[in-house]
């Protein structure tokens, strides 16, 4: 933790100077015309022309609009704060599981020992077609490398890749069931956290399906215009030419936060504020292979002898055509 500080101090400056991941970029051409619609009420002001008007900085009460602002931010960092915990939750559950097969379903053959291999992957796949399902992204390399052609092929016929992976991942365990493979109370805890992990699947996408009401951000950005617009008419008798610099500033301030808001409020995208999807589905994928690289004392000897990526998709291509 104080090497965490530590780190955190030195690079301060480096952190307050830097660009990207900050809101610079999306804001920056508002504050521009902020600023210079100041600069043109202060040219205006010099050649005495009535544009100083103080009294409009009453018209919408400082307080009222930080109040909507930090409402608008709470909201949206709630929803990206839910978002991570969902996938907190899912990779906990995905890790449990992944364990849980791995130890207790027992393998007699070779045939059972690549479906079990099979079925520690279609976990890693289970993430990362969240991950795709919540872009709104077709099927990719990444799931091709994980599952073989044929599941492939039926991924891309079904609208909810997600809930298919599941659905197999339901029918093995309900298969090793009834082949005695794992008792009664086995199968039930398996069977929760396959549940908690469509759970959270299904969170993720409330997020994404429940955009904050339109009418809310219609409104705040409305304020925050006006508010803009009549900030130069209530700083130009006390700053003349500075006008513009300041009013970019305090445009490029409340612009800032509200975008803030915009950039968290769905944290599945690749910003650089949203969620890192990627790195945590790379994450589990090498936590779910290193797991298959452990022999648990009471399994079988046939696991001491995993197939290859190339051989588990053989093996299992040939299970599906008997």
């Amino acid at each position: 933790m104080r090497f965490l500080v530590k780190v955190e101090k030195d690079n301060w400056l480096k952190v307050a100077i830097q660009i990207k991941g900050s809101v610079i970029p999306a804001v920056r051409i508002r504050v521009f015309w902020c600023g210079m619609f100041g600069f043109f009420i202060s040219i205006l002001y010099l050649y005495n022309l009535p544009v100083s008007h103080p009294i409009l900085g009453t018209l919408i009460p400082t307080i009222v609009l930080g109040l909507l602002l930090v409402f608008r931010t709470n909201t949206a960092y709630d929803r990206f704060w839910e978002g991570r915990r969902l996938w907190g939750t899912m990779n906990n559950n995905i890790r449990n599981l992944s364990r849980q097969i791995w130890v207790s379903v027992a393998t007699v053959s070779p045939e059972a020992q690549a479906q079990k291999v099979i079925m520690m992957r279609l976990l890693i796949a289970f993430t990362i077609a969240t991950k795709l399902q919540l872009r709104d992204e077709p099927i990719n390399e990444e799931l091709r490398a994980l599952l073989p052609e044929s599941k492939i092929v039926q991924l891309q016929d079904i609208s909810h890749p997600p809930l298919g992976i599941a659905f197999w991942i339901g029918d093995y365990l309900q298969q090793q069931y009834q082949n005695k493979a794992i008792n009664a109370h086995q199968l039930e805890t398996m069977q929760q956290l396959l549940s908690s992990l469509v759970d959270c699947l299904g969170g993720c996408e409330r997020i994404l399906r429940t955009p904050i009401p339109l009418a809310y951000v219609i409104h705040l950005k409305q304020l925050l215009l006006i508010y803009c617009l009549l900030l130069p008419f209530q700083l130009v008798q006390s700053l003349h030419l500075l006008t513009g610099l300041v009013v970019a500033l305090i445009s490029f301030t409340l612009l800032g936060i509200e975008e803030i808001g915009v950039e968290i409020e769905n944290p599945f995208g690749y910003d650089a504020n949203d969620l890192p999807l990627d790195r945590m589905c790379a994450t589990m994928h090498h936590n779910l292979e290193n797991l298959m690289t452990l022999t648990p004392s009471m399994q079988n000897p046939l696991i001491n002898s995993l197939p290859s990526s190339g051989e588990y998709l053989t093996i299992q291509e040939t299970t599906e055509n008997r």
